[in-house]
């Protein structure tokens, strides 16, 4: 098995701030006019991303955990496994990142 390579920061502080559930913390990585897409849902711009981390992070204190990440283009591709207060935790999820500059500007969830 090959060492999973080092996340990009934006990457880095999004989970970083996951375990303790801090949602600006969390929030602090995207830009302002970023998209996320999660359980089929589409959410854009600070206040629906801040509502989502709200209620899909800390409403059912889920934590993700990185298990492997790899880089396809400009797609950094992180596998974690995601443990909290939801049926059938905990569940593996892969999110699909993309950044623009130092921030990222669309994650999807599957």
């Amino acid at each position: 098995m090959s060492p999973t390579p080092p996340l990009p920061a934006p990457i880095s502080r999004y989970f970083a701030a996951n375990p303790s559930f801090d949602v600006e913390g969390m929030l602090a990585p995207f830009a302002a006019d970023a998209i996320v897409v999660d359980e089929r849902q589409t959410r854009k711009g600070t206040d629906e991303l801040r509502a989502w981390i709200k209620e899909a992070t800390v409403g059912v204190k889920a934590v993700a955990t990185p298990v492997s990440a790899t880089q396809e283009d400009d797609l950094h591709i992180v596998v974690a496994n995601v443990a909290g207060d939801f049926p059938g935790s905990p569940v593996p999820l892969t999110f699909r990142f993309q950044l623009a500059g130092k921030e990222i500007s669309h994650l999807e969830i599957v």
